[in-house]
């Protein structure tokens, strides 16, 4: 939210010196965060001029420019003449006019200095300015002429000051519960809290008018999670506007400054309104409505143009404003096109309501059209405001624009007051741990505008109207923390229970996290939400079927993302995509999470609500309709898995890599992992494997398929895998430990085998394990040969085997014994024998 300095100084005081990091300060004190600075981007001599005489002048390019004498007042004279020469290009202006002169050392938005300068065969002695070059709007088809503003200034009056162009901005961050500062009417209270300045309530200098005879209907028959979609609803009606009438300077300026540009001003004055009192308010030209207004949800196949002139298909969950035509607007979000107000336009209704923030957030959201009123319905609007937002936009437009206000419009008021909260008189200072007096309780809560009654042993607390946030004691309590000052909380490091720590389970994933770290992958962290069919591309699958269903989102930050995530994978291809455009082209990632996915109905409504506890029976059932959120572990690695160096070509990352990263990951948990021919939809045939401790699966791997690749704009080659890391560590045979390194010799020998060529090396490199005995340090495959010299149906498996024992030299004849005990049993699993 975006604070111009002259803007709050009219409903709180300000000192004489304000400065923008007092304000700033101020509010930080109260819980805002500071954001930036906005300052005025016009300085030096920019002053009111007048017209005494122009020449026309013809030039050879076709265009026709004037040779201009202006007068700037003494204060501005050369050589003890006022009057400066400048060439103009513009025709909107006639001697005698008053108009804003730019002098040489000026600088403009931009930023662009102005000068004396030779052009046209005349020095130019400045520039006269128009709206945009000012900074004030976009209109640029002539120069700014002050007596259409309604202004008759002095000559050499300081323009930059006549049009508000001094002032300046603080801007803060508002939290989402917080909907109330996004207005300086908020932000002036809060800063009254923050330094005991006098608050002035803009609302209330305002007086409501009641009004009748405009026909609105409240039809809301789908109201979202049971909450009607309009409270409130007011109407007033304002004839005979001149909607082309300049918008006065002062308010294009505080709307430039709060991050608004000027429009025109019929919608200017609702703009600014409803950053004064923080309240949307929608202006309609009234000829252009066919009856009265409705308030109510899109029908099945309704469109609406909006006012940015896109044609938008409406979902049935859409609040909309319709006449007897048809939709004209999106409630709380934005109007639309076939009832905006024109330059042409003459009557007007002005509608402010209070919407249900939930339904226009859904709708914003939905149809990637967030604006400032959404932004503000989001977070809720003060429901009792909108009848005062109304009448003060009548009297802007009836007192700039020229309008008369009417006796018609309309008033629906459905709002409930707010819930009171009991408040034990110990709680504040039991939560915070400060020792607040009743006293500083009960002026904090009267403060921030809610209203005390005593009740045993504490206090009832009826919170403001504009703060729907306050609904429970903790949250009264944080108010009484945040009005008294932060700073008297005491900085206490909390004590850690004795005999605590990390979770064998906790222990062990973190340890599965530091071995690819140190293996030299990156951890990331990507969206843990997916479309359904990325979702349903990488689904868990077992025995060639998906036995889980997905976890939807019943309200989607992402309509092109509504579903939980099956499987880390897919945010790692976003992330390898991303790293890929930016030039990365070895990329080797890994990411720890939970996924989510269900076996049944998902949520209860078991779960009482009020009164005591539920109960051990409640708490399981909503144990049981949860979604499984099991930690995974998934592995992507794009590009060389060895760089290209001298005397070294390239090595592309293979399978190969991510079963050596899985292995790492199973190592830390001290579970033996195997590896069998496996498949996956999104994996090629031939080169994805299953992953498996004992005989239960626990992930995949593999490369992806080339199409699946091309169309994530990936290279050819990206090798995955996944783990399901909470089984792993559930199947792991014993606590990871650490071995002590033997200082004996090792003896090593190589071992040939021939087998069948379809029995698998995995298996048989297992056996020879086995049949090895404890002797056996290490053994690898080295070699897969397959052709002449041996059977069709065979291969030769090469495997170096290293041994070692921990106390004693091993003779070669131990060494060889433990290597054929490896031989007999591959050849009573597999008919392995010797290689000749």
């Amino acid at each position: 939210m975006r604070v111009p300095l002259s803007w709050l100084g009219e409903f709180v005081d300000l000192p004489d010196d304000v400065s923008l990091e007092h304000v700033h300060a101020s509010l930080v004190s109260v819980g805002f965060e500071e954001e930036d600075v906005h300052l005025g981007d016009v300085t030096g001599p920019v002053v009111v001029g007048q017209v005494l005489e122009f020449t026309p002048e013809p030039q050879s390019n076709g265009k026709t420019i004037n040779w201009c004498r202006v007068a700037v007042g003494p204060d501005f004279a050369t050589n003890d003449d006022d009057v400066r020469g400048i060439v103009c290009g513009a025709h909107n202006f006639r001697v005698g006019d008053k108009v804003v002169v730019t002098l040489p050392g000026a600088v403009l938005p931009g930023p662009f200095p102005i000068a004396a300068r030779k052009t046209y065969g005349h020095v130019s002695d400045g520039m006269m300015a128009s709206t945009r070059e000012l900074g004030l709007g976009d209109e640029h088809d002539g120069i700014l002429v002050l007596g259409e503003l309604g202004l008759d200034p002095e000559i050499g009056t300081d323009a930059v000051a006549l049009l508000g162009l001094d002032d300046a901005a603080v801007e803060i961050n508002v939290t989402p519960d917080r909907g109330y500062a996004l207005s300086i009417r908020g932000v002036a209270r809060e800063y009254s809290h923050a330094t005991g300045a006098a608050f002035r309530d803009p609302a209330s200098a305002v007086s409501p008018v009641a009004r009748d005879g405009f026909r609105v209907t409240i039809a809301d028959d789908a109201p979202i999670r049971g909450v009607d979609g309009v409270t409130t609803f007011t109407t007033a009606v304002v004839r005979g506007i001149d909607a082309t009438t300049p918008t006065p300077p002062a308010i294009r300026s505080r709307l430039r400054l709060a991050g608004m540009r000027s429009i025109s001003l019929p919608v200017d004055i609702t703009n600014y309104v409803m950053l004064e009192l923080g309240q949307p308010l929608h202006a309609y030209d009234l000829r252009a409505v066919a009856g009265g207004l409705t308030v109510r949800r899109a029908a099945p196949g309704e469109r609406l143009t909006t006012l940015d002139d896109v044609d938008r298909a409406l979902d049935p969950e859409d609040l909309v404003i319709a006449d007897d035509e048809g939709p004209i607007g999106l409630a709380g979000v934005m109007g639309g096109a076939r009832t905006e107000v024109s330059s042409a336009t003459t009557d007007v209704v002005i509608e402010g309501a209070s919407f249900e923030h939930v339904s226009i957030a859904r709708s914003a959201r939905r149809h990637k059209l967030p604006s400032e009123a959404s932004r503000r319905f989001e977070r809720g609007v003060d429901p009792l405001v909108a009848a005062a937002a109304v009448e003060r936009c009548v009297q802007l437009l009836v007192e700039l624009a020229g309008g008369t206000a009417d006796a018609l419009g309309s008033s629906y008021d459905a709002s409930v007051p707010p819930s009171a909260v009991f408040l034990p008189t110990e709680r504040a200072a039991n939560l915070i741990g400060v020792d607040y007096t009743p006293e500083e309780v009960e002026e904090s809560l009267i403060a921030i505008g809610a209203t005390l009654e005593n009740a045993d042993g504490g206090w009832t607390v009826v919170p403001p109207s504009w703060r729907s946030d306050l609904t429970t004691d903790a949250d009264l309590v944080e108010e009484v923390a945040r009005i008294t000052g932060y700073g008297r909380i005491p900085s206490v490091l909390p004590v850690a229970p004795p005999g605590r720590g990390l979770t064998r389970e906790q222990r062990l994933k973190r340890a599965v996290s530091a071995s690819l770290a140190a293996a030299g992958l990156t951890e990331v962290f990507a969206y843990p939400f997916v479309s359904s069919v990325r979702n349903a591309a990488f689904a868990p699958v077992h025995g060639g079927a998906s036995p889980v269903s997905t976890v939807r989102l019943a309200n989607p930050l992402d309509v092109d993302a509504p579903e939980m995530r099956m499987s880390l994978l897919p945010g790692l291809l976003d992330v390898a995509r991303r790293n890929l455009a930016r030039g990365f082209a070895d990329i080797a990632l890994y990411e720890t999470g939970a996924v989510s996915f269900s076996r049944g109905p998902i949520g209860t409504d078991s779960i009482p609500v009020g009164g005591s506890r539920p109960g051990a029976d409640d708490l399981a059932a909503l144990d049981a309709s949860l979604p499984e959120q099991p930690h995974h572990l998934g592995i992507l690695v794009v590009g060389s898995a060895v760089d290209r160096q001298p005397g070294q070509a390239s090595v592309p990352a293979d399978l190969a890599d991510v079963l050596d990263d899985a292995r790492v990951a199973a190592r830390a948990v001290a579970a033996g992992l195997t590896v069998r021919q496996g498949f996956h939809p999104a994996l090629h045939p031939g080169r994805a494997a299953d992953l498996l401790v004992g005989d239960e699966v626990v992930g995949f791997a593999g490369e992806l398929l080339p199409q699946v690749a091309l169309d994530l704009d990936l290279p050819r080659r990206v090798v995955v895998a996944e783990l399901d890391v909470d089984r792993l560590i559930a199947l792991a045979r014993q606590e990871p430990s650490l071995e002590a390194i033997s200082s004996y010799p090792v003896a090593t020998q190589d071992l040939s085998l021939v087998v069948g060529a379809d029995a698998p090396a995995g298996e048989v490199l297992d056996t020879v394990v086995e049949g090895a005995g404890p002797l056996l340090e290490q053994a690898r495959l080295v070699d897969d040969y397959r052709g002449e010299g041996l059977p069709e149906a065979a291969k030769s498996l090469t495997f170096a085997l290293r041994f070692r024992a921990p106390d004693r030299t091993l003779t070669q004849a131990e060494a060889s014994e433990a290597k054929q005990g490896a031989v007999r049993l591959a050849g009573e699993r597999f008919g392995a024998t010797l290689r000749d």
